[in-house]
């Protein structure tokens, strides 16, 4: 009683407090992760001020902000330093939202900053289902807004990522990008 099943992938169902507070996807983790290897952007908590980061726009403009910027060097440069031969970055970004934009800028970084190393930038769209989506030549207007931003956001990513990523692989369940 007091205690809910989360799904752990290698050692079954895992007990979850009915009294702590789920935040992030990482409080799901077994796994411990070094509070460096995690920036977690407050604006944009499921409780943040600003909503949804649905644009590309906004995920880019996060990254103008110079503190933004100096804690994002700050935690490169203490892996880079643990390194002892830095071959390159893997970088794995959504596509269809404002993480397109937030990816765009750090490839960005990594690209100005380790400029002789490699970087391997993994473009990730959803697989989309039908439902609500187009259904027999009738789409719902704020679908289209939706669509128009998925499609915007899919195109300005593939963009600003290819520029700035020595591989770029765009990945998809479905065959079009998570595009209707």
């Amino acid at each position: 009683p007091g205690t809910s099943a989360a799904s752990s992938q290698l050692g079954g169902p895992q007990e979850i407090p009915s009294g702590s507070r789920v935040q992030l996807w990482s409080d799901y983790l077994n796994v411990p992760l070094h509070p460096k290897s995690l920036f977690v952007l407050r604006q944009y908590l499921h409780d943040g001020d600003c909503g949804c980061l649905e644009a590309f726009g906004q995920g880019e403009s996060l990254l103008q902000d110079q503190g933004c910027v100096e804690e994002l060097e700050d935690r490169l440069h203490f892996y880079a330093e643990e390194c002892d031969h830095l071959q390159g970055f893997q970088v794995l970004c959504d596509l269809h939202n404002g993480f397109s934009g937030v990816g765009a800028k750090v490839t960005e970084l990594l690209h100005d900053e380790y400029s002789g190393k490699g970087i391997l930038t993994w473009g990730l769209t959803p697989a989309m289902s039908d439902g609500g989506m187009l259904m027999i030549g009738f789409c719902f207007p704020q679908d289209r807004q939706k669509n128009f931003y998925r499609l915007l956001n899919t195109a300005l990513g593939i963009v600003h990522l290819s520029t700035h990523s020595s591989l770029f692989c765009p990945l998809s369940l479905s065959g079009s990008l998570g595009i209707r």
